[in-house]
Order: C-alpha cells, then sequence, then structure tokens
C-alpha cells in the first residue's frame, strides 16, 4: 500500500507540529502529562504513515503492534513507583539509543545491497550518519543501563575512578575513529563495523563509570540529548525528516537540561564527566568547627510547629528512599488547617533526575503552584518560621556560601539556614552523595530529627489529633 507523497508530508508536518507544542507542555508540571499525550499521538502518527508507505507492514500488522506495545507500557508504568523513576528514565534513553543503532545498522544493510545492484558505491555522507547512529546509539544504550544499575542500586552508585582512566576513554575514542576511517574506504567489509560496535558500546561503560550519584542528574540529562542525537542521526542514514526533527527537538532539549543540572551546580559539564566528584569523601579543606547536634523528638518538633505562620518544606532524595511523599502532604493539610502557609522548595538537583521531587510531590497531589524553585524561596527564606528539610543534604548545604575550601563551595544553595527555625530529618549523620559535612546540622537554629522520614512525618501528624 502506497500513500501520497503530500499526504505524507502533511502528516510530517502535523507530527512536528505536535511535538512542538507536546515539548512546550513538558515545560510545566500543570501540562506536562498533556504534553506527553501530545508527543505520544505524534509519534504514533508518524510510525503509521511511514510502516504504511514503505509497505514494510499491512495495517493490521502495525495494529498488532500497537497493542502489545501498549499493553507493555502500561503493566510496566502501573508497577513501577514513582520512586523508581530515575532508573525507568535511564532505561527509555538506553532502548532508544539501541533502537537508532538498529536503524543504522539496518540502514548500512540497504544501502549496499543498492550499491552491488546499481554498482555505485554508498556515498559518504549516508556511510557518517550511519556510523554516528550506530556509535551515538551504542554508547547510549550501554551507558544508560549502567546508569540504571546505578540509580536502582544494584550496582555501587560510587564513582570509580582508576589512574590512567581519561587515557584508557581517550584510547577507545581514537580506535573508533580509526574503525570510522577504514570503515569508510571498505563500507562492505563487516569487520570494521562489528569492532565499532562493540568499541561503542564498551565506550557507554567507560563513560558512566568514573561519574558518582550525585552527578546522576546531568548524566541522565546528557544521555536524553544522546538519544535524541541518534535518533537524529539515524533520520539522515534512512532519509527521513521527521525522525531528523524528532531526534534534533529531544537532543537541543537535553543539552539545554544538562546545561541548566550544570549550572545549578555551579560545575562545567567537563568537571562533571571526568572529575569523579563522587569519590570524594570529606572536605579537602581544613577542618570547619561545627559545634554539637541538637536532636529533638516528634512531639516536642510539634509545639514548634502548631505555633508556626509559615512553614517551607525542602525536600530530596531522602524523601523518596522513604517514599514519604503521602505523609509530607499529609502533613501540609494539617498545617493548613491550622492557620499556616506551606509552601516547598525545590531544587534543581535534588534527587536523582531532573524534576524527580516534582514527580514524586505530583504523585502526592500536591498542588503545582506551591512549588517554587530556588531562586524563588531564597530571598524570602528569613520570613519562614520553619523550614523542614525532609532527607536533603548537599543541597542546602551552606558550606556551599561560607567555606571557600569546601568542594561544592559556589553551587547555588536553598539557604534553609536562614529559616527562624530548622528541622532536619535524617537517619543518621552521615554525609550525603558529595560526602562532606554540612554546617546546617551544627546550626544554633538547627534541630535533628532521626529516624525513618514517613515515621517521623506521621508521628508528627499524630500529634496534631
Amino acid at each position: 500500500m502506497n500513500i501520497d507523497d503530500t499526504l505524507i508530508n502533511l502528516v510530517y508536518v502535523i507530527a512536528a507540529v505536535l511535538f512542538i507544542v507536546g515539548l512546550k507542555f513538558l515545560g510545566s508540571p500543570a501540562t506536562a502529562r498533556k504534553g506527553n499525550l501530545i508527543s505520544a499521538v505524534g509519534m504514533l502518527t508518524a510510525v503509521v504513515v511511514t510502516l504504511g508507505n514503505q509497505q514494510i507492514l499491512s495495517f493490521e500488522l502495525i495494529a498488532v503492534g500497537v497493542a502489545v506495545g501498549a499493553l507493555v507500557g502500561a503493566v510496566v508504568s502501573r508497577k513501577v513507583a514513582m520512586t523508581s523513576m530515575p532508573e525507568m528514565v535511564a532505561l527509555f534513553n538506553g532502548f532508544g539509543g539501541l533502537a537508532s543503532l538498529f536503524v543504522g545498522w539496518a540502514a548500512l544493510s540497504v544501502a549496499l545491497v543498492k550499491a552491488m545492484s546499481s554498482g555505485i558505491a554508498v556515498d559518504n555522507f549516508s556511510l557518517v550518519t550511519i556510523f554516528l547512529s550506530i556509535l551515538i546509539g551504542g554508547l547510549t544504550f550501554t551507558g544508560s543501563l549502567l546508569a540504571y544499575g546505578k540509580l536502582s542500586e544494584k550496582i555501587s552508585g560510587r564513582a570509580f575512578v582508576y589512574s590512567g582512566q581519561r587515557i584508557v576513554n581517550s584510547g577507545i575514542l581514537l580506535a573508533v575513529l580509526v574503525c570510522a576511517a577504514l570503515f569508510f574506504q571498505d563500507s562492505a567489509n563487516d569487520n570494521w563495523l562489528y569492532l565499532a560496535v562493540g568499541l561503542s558500546l564498551m565506550l557507554g561503560v567507560m563513560f558512566v563509570l568514573p561519574i558518582g550519584g550525585a552527578d546522576m542528574p546531568v548524566v541522565i540529562s546528557l544521555l536524553n540529548s544522546f538519544s535524541g542525537l541518534a535518533a537524529a542521526a539515524a533520520g539522515f542514514a534512512i532519509g527521513n525528516i521527521l525522525l531528523i526533527v524528532a531526534g534534533s527537538l529531544v537532543g537541543a532539549s537535553g543539552i539545554i537540561l544538562t546545561s541548566i543540572m550544570c549550572k545549578a551546580m555551579n560545575r562545567s559539564l567537563s568537571n562533571v564527566l571526568f572529575s569523579g566528584f563522587g569519590t570524594v569523601k570529606v572536605s579537602a579543606g581544613p577542618v570547619i568547627e561545627q559545634g554539637e547536634v541538637k536532636p529533638m523528638s516528634a512531639e516536642d518538633a510539634y509545639y514548634v510547629l502548631e505555633a508556626a505562620a509559615s512553614v517551607v518544606i525542602i525536600p530530596g532524595y531522602g524523601m523518596a528512599v522513604a517514599q514519604a511523599q503521602h505523609a509530607v502532604k499529609e502533613l501540609q493539610g494539617i498545617l493548613e488547617k491550622n492557620g499556616a502557609e506551606v509552601v516547598y522548595a525545590i531544587h534543581p538537583v535534588a534527587g536523582r533526575m531532573p524534576g524527580h521531587m516534582n514527580v514524586l510531590l505530583a504523585e502526592a497531589d500536591v498542588p503545582y503552584d506551591l512549588l517554587l524553585e530556588m531562586d524563588q524561596i531564597n530571598p524570602r527564606m528569613d520570613s519562614f518560621d520553619v523550614a523542614i528539610v525532609i532527607g536533603a543534604n548537599d543541597v542546602v548545604n551552606p558550606a556551599a556560601r561560607e567555606v571557600e575550601s569546601s568542594p561544592i563551595y559556589g553551587m547555588p544553595v536553598i539557604n534553609a539556614d536562614q529559616a527562624r527555625t530548622v528541622f532536619v530529618l535524617k537517619r543518621s549523620m552521615a554525609t550525603g552523595f558529595a560526602g562532606i559535612d554540612n554546617p546546617l546540622f551544627f546550626k544554633e537554629n538547627t534541630r535533628m530529627l532521626f529516624g525513618d522520614a514517613k515515621a517521623t512525618l506521621g508521628s508528627l501528624v499524630k500529634s496534631f489529633d
């Protein structure tokens, strides 16, 4: 079955518009779900029209594929907990890269068959785009799988750095370039391609291996960009304009988000990728006079909260681990009924992926307009009666402002210490991902509520009964 080219181009334009509109809607938590649906409709339309036009499959088989894919997606989305979203996003990136690798490989096979029948060699542009789709796709696949393993704690999340690591990685990249040159000279020789595929898979592992848990939001964003670039390269390889558009949108948005994440940590991308920051265990500077920790029970904390007129809640990865978002929402409702203003302060890199805290709080039906960004909350932090820090560490560390010798000095943080009273909910005095001490815990206005965050919040809620 052939579809008129004019109709195809019209559908492609409509799909591209849907992608752009969907991406725009994804910029706000209030419209993100609608944006995801709009983009999905655009992609479904494009896939059906493309397959139908190329006479690859009948519409009956396309319908079967859609049904199977929808079933798998529905089952996975129902079973995956919101706390596991970071690793799910990593898997999505990985399979996107793998798909691009296969598309590039298939495009090469088609191009070689046409070249043999026509006697005209495959042009260099096609070879370059095919090779790029395979290289970037393979790197994205294995890099994302390793990120998944670290995020899900199936493997250690620490940065793995060894002497000469950059030399090894540079050697692998150089070998890839050599394979590319030999492949361009003799594209019919599969050996160079197989070697390039193997090296690209290895490069993905070596790329993510030295990156620690503290930098995972940046890695997720960057791998997302890579998956888009691989898709765009695959689009050039098969001559599909819409795939180029879709891949470019994903690649560009991923790069922009990566830049935002790096800015939020006041670090360059090269520093994130090559510093092995997750291996830092203690501050490199002189020992800071800390003082004494002042623990408090939930029952005593109740009296402070009961009298508070304004409360800011600052969530971190510890909230995700304890799955305490629903307890947070319950406490918010009680405080509001008691006449207090309650808002949330969200740091861009809190958690394990961009928007991690927003996703968790959305699951608990926290109103979007209560989620304030760091730049919105810091100017008024000193006006809050109580700041409740739930499982956050590095993103509220005042050493980023006060201690020039600190590894995170200069990193923008939420100024929780400027609130009149600070409650820190933690299991222990363990450091965060950055592996450095937090002077906030020893401030005069700080009280530590030790224990599981969900249980502690539950105790606070019961105190109001």
